[in-house]
Protein backbone atom coordinates (compact mmCIF):
# COMPACT_ATOMS: atom_id res chain seq x y z
CA UNK A 1 0.00 0.00 0.00
CA UNK A 2 1.41 3.40 -0.70
CA UNK A 3 2.05 5.90 1.75
CA UNK A 4 -0.17 8.96 2.36
CA UNK A 5 0.45 11.93 4.38
CA UNK A 6 -0.70 11.49 7.91
CA UNK A 7 -4.19 12.68 9.06
CA UNK A 8 -3.94 15.14 11.41
CA UNK A 9 -4.99 13.96 15.05
CA UNK A 10 -8.77 14.88 16.38
CA UNK A 11 -10.18 14.40 19.74
CA UNK A 12 -11.93 11.48 20.70
CA UNK A 13 -15.32 12.54 20.52
CA UNK A 14 -15.05 13.36 17.01
CA UNK A 15 -14.21 9.02 16.51
CA UNK A 16 -15.76 8.07 13.59
CA UNK A 17 -15.43 4.41 11.39
CA UNK A 18 -12.53 4.05 9.39
CA UNK A 19 -10.69 1.13 7.78
CA UNK A 20 -8.14 2.26 10.02
CA UNK A 21 -8.26 3.77 13.25
CA UNK A 22 -5.65 4.60 15.85
CA UNK A 23 -6.92 5.99 19.40
CA UNK A 24 -4.20 6.75 21.17
CA UNK A 25 -3.44 8.33 24.55
CA UNK A 26 -3.31 7.47 28.46
CA UNK A 27 -7.17 8.51 29.78
CA UNK A 28 -8.87 4.45 29.29
CA UNK A 29 -12.48 6.03 29.89
CA UNK A 30 -12.06 7.93 26.87
CA UNK A 31 -10.62 5.35 24.82
CA UNK A 32 -14.10 3.14 25.78
CA UNK A 33 -15.89 6.05 24.53
CA UNK A 34 -14.21 6.88 21.30
CA UNK A 35 -14.50 2.88 20.52
CA UNK A 36 -18.22 2.94 21.32
CA UNK A 37 -18.67 6.17 19.02
CA UNK A 38 -17.23 4.00 16.18
CA UNK A 39 -19.11 0.70 16.80
CA UNK A 40 -22.09 2.65 17.36
CA UNK A 41 -21.67 4.49 13.82
CA UNK A 42 -21.44 1.23 11.88
CA UNK A 43 -24.77 0.12 13.85
CA UNK A 44 -26.26 3.12 12.59
CA UNK A 45 -26.00 2.22 9.06
CA UNK A 46 -25.47 -1.79 9.11
CA UNK A 47 -28.56 -4.17 10.71
CA UNK A 48 -25.70 -6.52 12.17
CA UNK A 49 -22.25 -5.93 13.26
CA UNK A 50 -19.57 -8.04 14.15
CA UNK A 51 -17.35 -6.67 16.89
CA UNK A 52 -14.10 -8.78 17.80
CA UNK A 53 -11.80 -7.77 20.19
CA UNK A 54 -8.27 -8.97 20.66
CA UNK A 55 -5.81 -8.07 23.09
CA UNK A 56 -1.82 -6.91 21.60
CA UNK A 57 -0.08 -7.92 24.44
CA UNK A 58 -1.17 -11.66 24.79
CA UNK A 59 -1.30 -11.96 20.89
CA UNK A 60 -1.43 -14.95 18.92
CA UNK A 61 0.25 -14.89 15.08
CA UNK A 62 -2.33 -15.05 13.18
CA UNK A 63 -5.30 -13.43 15.15
CA UNK A 64 -5.19 -9.98 13.53
CA UNK A 65 -5.39 -11.86 9.85
CA UNK A 66 -8.55 -14.31 11.22
CA UNK A 67 -10.42 -11.86 12.65
CA UNK A 68 -10.65 -9.78 9.37
CA UNK A 69 -10.70 -12.44 6.74
CA UNK A 70 -13.88 -12.08 4.74
CA UNK A 71 -14.76 -15.56 5.16
CA UNK A 72 -15.64 -14.73 8.84
CA UNK A 73 -18.14 -12.11 8.21
CA UNK A 74 -21.30 -12.92 6.69
CA UNK A 75 -22.07 -9.06 8.02
CA UNK A 76 -19.60 -6.13 8.40
CA UNK A 77 -16.64 -6.54 11.12
CA UNK A 78 -15.46 -4.38 13.63
CA UNK A 79 -11.55 -5.66 15.10
CA UNK A 80 -10.80 -3.67 18.73
CA UNK A 81 -7.39 -4.07 19.72
CA UNK A 82 -7.05 -3.15 23.23
CA UNK A 83 -3.42 -2.51 24.79
CA UNK A 84 -1.41 -2.03 21.96
CA UNK A 85 0.89 -0.14 24.28
CA UNK A 86 1.64 -3.93 25.69
CA UNK A 87 1.82 -5.37 21.85
CA UNK A 88 3.82 -8.18 21.50
CA UNK A 89 6.13 -9.38 18.61
CA UNK A 90 3.75 -11.65 17.37
CA UNK A 91 1.45 -8.25 16.76
CA UNK A 92 3.82 -6.10 15.91
CA UNK A 93 4.66 -8.38 12.62
CA UNK A 94 1.13 -9.14 12.24
CA UNK A 95 0.10 -5.55 12.27
CA UNK A 96 2.51 -4.33 10.18
CA UNK A 97 1.48 -6.84 7.83
CA UNK A 98 -2.21 -5.74 7.72
CA UNK A 99 -1.81 -2.10 7.81
CA UNK A 100 0.70 -2.85 4.74
CA UNK A 101 -2.74 -3.90 2.87
CA UNK A 102 -5.79 -3.26 4.95
CA UNK A 103 -9.52 -5.00 4.28
CA UNK A 104 -11.71 -1.69 3.46
CA UNK A 105 -15.00 -3.55 4.37
CA UNK A 106 -13.58 -4.01 7.64
CA UNK A 107 -12.85 -1.31 10.62
CA UNK A 108 -9.75 -1.94 12.60
CA UNK A 109 -9.29 0.26 15.60
CA UNK A 110 -6.17 0.15 17.53
CA UNK A 111 -5.82 1.38 20.85
CA UNK A 112 -2.36 2.72 21.92
CA UNK A 113 -2.27 3.78 25.90
CA UNK A 114 1.31 5.42 25.72
CA UNK A 115 4.63 5.21 25.32
CA UNK A 116 7.33 4.23 22.57
CA UNK A 117 6.36 0.47 22.46
CA UNK A 118 4.89 -0.19 19.09
CA UNK A 119 6.51 2.94 17.48
CA UNK A 120 7.01 1.05 14.66
CA UNK A 121 3.66 0.44 13.96
CA UNK A 122 2.29 3.35 15.08
CA UNK A 123 4.51 5.16 12.58
CA UNK A 124 3.31 2.57 9.79
CA UNK A 125 -0.61 3.31 10.81
CA UNK A 126 0.21 6.97 10.63
CA UNK A 127 2.17 7.01 6.99
CA UNK A 128 -1.02 4.89 5.58
CA UNK A 129 -3.23 7.31 6.28
CA UNK A 130 -5.20 5.89 9.57
CA UNK A 131 -8.03 7.75 11.15
CA UNK A 132 -6.35 9.22 14.36
CA UNK A 133 -8.30 10.12 17.50
CA UNK A 134 -6.95 11.45 21.18
CA UNK A 135 -7.65 10.39 24.93
CA UNK A 136 -5.21 13.20 26.78
CA UNK A 137 -5.39 12.72 30.53
CA UNK A 138 -7.76 14.49 32.51
CA UNK A 139 -6.43 16.53 35.30
CA UNK A 140 -7.95 19.56 35.56
CA UNK A 141 -11.08 20.66 37.57
CA UNK A 142 -12.56 22.70 34.64
CA UNK A 143 -11.97 18.74 32.26
CA UNK A 144 -13.86 16.98 35.02
CA UNK A 145 -16.23 19.23 35.00
CA UNK A 146 -16.59 18.99 31.19
CA UNK A 147 -16.62 15.37 31.24
CA UNK A 148 -19.18 15.03 33.44
CA UNK A 149 -21.47 17.43 31.62
CA UNK A 150 -20.56 15.09 28.00
CA UNK A 151 -21.95 12.23 29.95
CA UNK A 152 -25.35 13.08 30.66
CA UNK A 153 -25.55 14.84 27.31
CA UNK A 154 -24.23 11.41 25.41
CA UNK A 155 -27.05 9.68 27.50
CA UNK A 156 -29.63 12.53 26.72
CA UNK A 157 -30.28 13.73 30.40
CA UNK A 158 -30.54 17.24 31.38
CA UNK A 159 -27.79 18.05 34.35
CA UNK A 160 -28.06 21.81 35.89
CA UNK A 161 -24.49 22.89 36.26
CA UNK A 162 -24.61 23.03 39.53
CA UNK A 163 -25.33 19.24 39.94
CA UNK A 164 -22.43 18.63 37.51
CA UNK A 165 -20.53 20.54 39.96
CA UNK A 166 -21.65 18.88 43.32
CA UNK A 167 -21.28 15.33 41.33
CA UNK A 168 -17.50 16.24 40.79
CA UNK A 169 -16.48 17.78 44.24
CA UNK A 170 -17.93 14.39 45.78
CA UNK A 171 -16.03 11.79 43.81
CA UNK A 172 -12.99 14.07 42.44
CA UNK A 173 -10.63 13.14 40.10
CA UNK A 174 -11.25 9.75 39.66
CA UNK A 175 -12.43 9.34 35.64
CA UNK A 176 -13.49 5.86 35.91
CA UNK A 177 -15.28 6.76 39.08
CA UNK A 178 -16.62 9.74 37.94
CA UNK A 179 -18.23 8.34 34.56
CA UNK A 180 -19.78 5.43 36.81
CA UNK A 181 -21.29 7.95 39.48
CA UNK A 182 -23.12 9.78 35.86
CA UNK A 183 -24.17 6.36 34.94
CA UNK A 184 -25.64 5.61 38.37
CA UNK A 185 -27.60 8.75 38.24
CA UNK A 186 -29.12 8.42 34.30
CA UNK A 187 -30.13 4.87 35.49
CA UNK A 188 -31.77 5.84 38.66
CA UNK A 189 -33.11 9.01 38.25
CA UNK A 190 -36.02 10.14 35.99
CA UNK A 191 -35.99 13.62 34.80
CA UNK A 192 -33.48 16.50 35.64
CA UNK A 193 -30.54 14.68 37.15
CA UNK A 194 -30.31 18.05 39.86
CA UNK A 195 -28.74 19.21 43.05
CA UNK A 196 -30.77 17.05 44.80
CA UNK A 197 -30.14 13.93 43.35
CA UNK A 198 -26.37 14.13 43.86
CA UNK A 199 -27.10 15.00 47.42
CA UNK A 200 -28.90 11.85 47.86
CA UNK A 201 -27.08 9.56 46.32
CA UNK A 202 -23.46 11.21 47.37
CA UNK A 203 -24.72 13.21 49.72
CA UNK A 204 -22.22 12.56 52.78
CA UNK A 205 -18.96 12.76 50.06
CA UNK A 206 -20.30 16.41 48.92
CA UNK A 207 -21.11 17.40 52.02
CA UNK A 208 -17.35 16.63 53.26
CA UNK A 209 -15.85 18.57 50.69
CA UNK A 210 -13.24 21.54 51.15
CA UNK A 211 -15.84 23.17 48.62
CA UNK A 212 -18.96 22.56 50.78
CA UNK A 213 -16.63 24.20 53.71
CA UNK A 214 -15.54 27.06 51.84
CA UNK A 215 -19.00 27.84 50.75
CA UNK A 216 -20.67 27.80 54.26
CA UNK A 217 -17.29 30.00 56.11
CA UNK A 218 -17.38 32.30 52.87
CA UNK A 219 -21.11 32.94 53.92
CA UNK A 220 -20.92 33.19 57.77
CA UNK A 221 -22.50 30.00 58.64
CA UNK A 222 -19.78 29.42 61.19
CA UNK A 223 -21.50 26.10 62.67
CA UNK A 224 -22.16 24.59 59.61
CA UNK A 225 -18.75 25.03 58.42
CA UNK A 226 -17.46 23.58 61.59
CA UNK A 227 -19.41 20.85 61.46
CA UNK A 228 -18.78 19.95 58.25
CA UNK A 229 -14.64 20.14 58.48
CA UNK A 230 -15.08 18.02 62.00
CA UNK A 231 -17.31 15.32 59.92
CA UNK A 232 -14.64 15.56 57.38
CA UNK A 233 -11.17 15.38 59.30
CA UNK A 234 -13.16 12.33 61.57
CA UNK A 235 -13.45 10.59 58.57
CA UNK A 236 -9.75 10.98 57.46
CA UNK A 237 -9.93 13.77 55.08
CA UNK A 238 -6.25 15.87 54.69
CA UNK A 239 -6.64 19.38 55.97
CA UNK A 240 -4.47 20.57 53.25
CA UNK A 241 -7.31 20.16 50.64
CA UNK A 242 -9.90 21.94 53.06
CA UNK A 243 -8.02 24.77 53.18
CA UNK A 244 -7.11 24.78 49.46
CA UNK A 245 -10.32 24.91 48.55
CA UNK A 246 -11.02 27.69 51.16
CA UNK A 247 -8.14 29.74 49.38
CA UNK A 248 -9.63 29.07 45.77
CA UNK A 249 -12.85 30.36 47.12
CA UNK A 250 -11.59 33.51 48.40
CA UNK A 251 -9.51 33.90 45.12
CA UNK A 252 -12.63 33.93 43.19
CA UNK A 253 -14.00 36.05 45.22
CA UNK A 254 -11.21 38.61 44.78
CA UNK A 255 -11.24 38.16 41.20
CA UNK A 256 -14.55 38.75 40.30
CA UNK A 257 -14.75 41.72 42.87
CA UNK A 258 -11.19 43.14 41.25
CA UNK A 259 -13.12 42.93 37.39
CA UNK A 260 -16.05 44.94 39.02
CA UNK A 261 -13.68 47.50 39.85
CA UNK A 262 -11.59 47.52 36.54
CA UNK A 263 -14.83 46.81 34.03
CA UNK A 264 -13.56 43.95 33.29
CA UNK A 265 -15.58 40.74 32.09
CA UNK A 266 -14.14 37.87 34.18
CA UNK A 267 -15.89 35.03 32.14
CA UNK A 268 -14.24 36.61 29.53
CA UNK A 269 -11.02 37.76 30.82
CA UNK A 270 -10.72 35.42 33.63
CA UNK A 271 -11.78 32.55 32.30
CA UNK A 272 -13.84 31.60 34.77
CA UNK A 273 -17.26 29.72 34.82
CA UNK A 274 -20.66 31.73 34.09
CA UNK A 275 -21.85 30.37 37.75
CA UNK A 276 -18.85 31.00 39.34
CA UNK A 277 -19.36 34.76 38.84
CA UNK A 278 -23.28 34.67 39.30
CA UNK A 279 -22.65 32.77 42.83
CA UNK A 280 -19.55 34.99 43.42
CA UNK A 281 -21.33 38.42 42.99
CA UNK A 282 -23.78 36.74 45.64
CA UNK A 283 -21.43 35.99 48.37
CA UNK A 284 -19.61 39.39 48.01
CA UNK A 285 -22.76 41.59 49.31
CA UNK A 286 -21.05 40.03 52.82
CA UNK A 287 -17.54 41.07 52.31
CA UNK A 288 -15.61 44.27 50.89
CA UNK A 289 -12.06 44.46 50.32
CA UNK A 290 -10.69 44.84 53.51
CA UNK A 291 -12.75 41.76 55.08
CA UNK A 292 -11.68 39.80 51.81
CA UNK A 293 -7.73 40.71 52.10
CA UNK A 294 -7.61 39.76 56.08
CA UNK A 295 -9.06 36.62 54.74
CA UNK A 296 -6.55 35.84 52.55
CA UNK A 297 -4.25 36.13 54.80
CA UNK A 298 -5.36 33.87 57.65
CA UNK A 299 -5.89 30.88 54.76
CA UNK A 300 -2.10 31.43 53.98
CA UNK A 301 -0.90 31.42 57.86
CA UNK A 302 -3.11 28.35 58.32
CA UNK A 303 -1.49 26.74 55.02
CA UNK A 304 1.76 27.29 56.23
CA UNK A 305 1.04 25.87 59.42
CA UNK A 306 -0.76 23.15 58.30
CA UNK A 307 2.44 21.88 55.91
CA UNK A 308 4.63 21.87 58.72
CA UNK A 309 4.46 25.31 60.53
CA UNK A 310 2.45 24.47 63.21
CA UNK A 311 2.23 21.57 65.38
CA UNK A 312 -1.58 21.39 65.58
CA UNK A 313 -3.00 20.90 61.83
CA UNK A 314 -6.48 20.24 62.67
CA UNK A 315 -6.61 23.36 65.15
CA UNK A 316 -5.21 25.49 62.79
CA UNK A 317 -7.85 24.15 60.42
CA UNK A 318 -10.83 24.62 62.63
CA UNK A 319 -9.44 28.47 63.39
CA UNK A 320 -9.22 30.07 59.77
CA UNK A 321 -12.89 28.46 59.37
CA UNK A 322 -13.81 30.43 62.48
CA UNK A 323 -12.44 33.76 61.61
CA UNK A 324 -13.30 33.52 57.87
CA UNK A 325 -16.80 33.01 58.62
CA UNK A 326 -16.22 35.57 61.51
CA UNK A 327 -15.04 38.06 58.91
CA UNK A 328 -17.86 36.77 56.25
CA UNK A 329 -20.53 37.92 59.27
CA UNK A 330 -18.82 41.42 59.52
Amino acid sequence: MAARNSTPEATWFKAAPAPLVLVSGPETVLGERAIERIVLAVKKREDSVTVTRLDAGAYSRGALMSATSPSLFAEPGIVVVDSAEAMNDEFLADGLAYVAAPDPTVVVVIRHGGGVRGKKLLDALKAAGAAQYTCPAIKKDAELVDFAMGEFERGKRPAPARAVRSLVDAIGGDVAELAAACAQLMSDVDGTIDEAAVTRYYGSRVNATGFAVADAAVAGKTGEALALVRHAVSTGTDPVPLVAALALKLRTLAKVGAARGRGMDPVRDMKLAPWQVDRARRELQRWNARTLAEAIEEVAQADADIKGGGRAPDFALERVVRRVSGLASN
